[in-house]
């Protein structure tokens, strides 16, 4: 039997679409689940070899159920991401009109990119959230939503007509994916990595979170995305999500995750992984001072200063 990976389904999603970019799927079985929190409870279980979710938008930024879903539980960790450009249609069933529709659906991520197409062409209908975009398409053909704001390659999967293509609010939206697996040895550095993290202030005070950020800052690490979520303690209580540039085998990284380790009461690494469509060729030189041949002289240094040899 294949290993298999889990993805949010059920089929016809943006996920789909997605995960089927990489070559390894070729070899793998892919089963569809309900919800970001089943997917990667299957892999927790042992049910799969890794779950494939989406983790961040452009338009909204991080996607909460996942973010969350990772801070908790048995740990994992990233092993990839993927990027893909997002445009909606508006599926409906055979020989339905726009003047038809009074109710559409989808995945709440789908509605701020869509939000101000529907109040010009659709200014009276109801949002009815779905468990994923292209189940709000299956709940279209069960008779249950007039329309839904799904992939048009959707379409035909589920007996839908597309009324609409081509939306979106912003140009160039973006989805980010990411595999999900159980903890190992991450993959060894390729010149253009990123590292994700979710970390816990010890306490509220003024400049909290700016301490926290100096252990990259000092380090010359430069964050690609800052999200903070509550932590279900009471008002105040905060985690932050974060991907920094680089990989955990580099110094500057490394001493940075050191540094909030000593600070933070919880520090949860989630994986150092390939940056998708970036080459590494492309990725501008360490700052001054925060190369790992920089940090090695730096400690050299210091042991022969202990050691009575400057």
């Amino acid at each position: 039997m294949p290993a298999s990976y889990a993805y949010l389904g059920p089929e016809g999603t943006f996920t789909e679409v997605a995960l089927r970019t990489l070559p390894e799927t070729a070899t793998r079985q892919l089963v569809p689940m309900v919800s970001v929190p089943a997917a990667l409870d299957a892999v927790r279980a042992g049910e799969v070899e890794a779950a494939f979710v989406p983790i961040e938008n452009s338009v909204e930024g991080g996607i909460t159920t996942t973010i969350d879903q990772l801070a908790v539980g048995e740990p994992l960790m990233i092993y990839r991401e993927v990027l893909l450009s997002i445009t909606f249609a508006l599926l409906v069933r055979p020989g339905t009109k726009l003047s038809d529709i009074k109710t559409v659906s989808a995945h709440p991520a789908a509605q701020p990119q869509v939000r101000n197409w529907m109040r010009e062409n659709l200014p009276d209908a109801i949002w009815e959230s779905a468990a994923s975009n292209a189940d709000g398409a299956r709940l279209v053909q069960e008779g249950r939503y007039d329309a839904a704001f799904a992939g048009e390659f959707a379409a035909a999967r589920y007996g839908l007509e597309a009324l609409e293509t081509e939306i979106h609010d912003a140009e160039n939206a973006q989805t980010r994916f990411v595999l999900v697996g159980r903890p190992a040895r991450p993959a060894a550095p390729t010149g253009a990595d990123k590292t994700s993290v979710v970390i816990w202030q010890r306490d509220d005070h003024p400049g909290a979170l700016l301490e926290l950020l100096q252990e990259f800052a000092v380090r010359g690490v430069n964050l690609m995305l800052l999200q903070s979520r509550p932590t279900g303690e009471g008002i105040g209580n905060y985690c932050f999500a974060i991907d920094a540039e680089g990989h955990i085998a580099d110094r500057r990284v490394a001493e940075a995750l050191m540094g909030l380790k000593r600070v933070c009461p919880k520090v949860r690494f989630l994986g150092s992984y390939p940056q998708a469509d970036v080459d590494p060729a492309d990725v501008r030189a360490p700052r001054a001072g925060t190369s790992d041949g920089e940090f090695a002289a730096a400690s050299d240094w210091l042991a022969r200063c202990q050691d009575g040899r400057f």
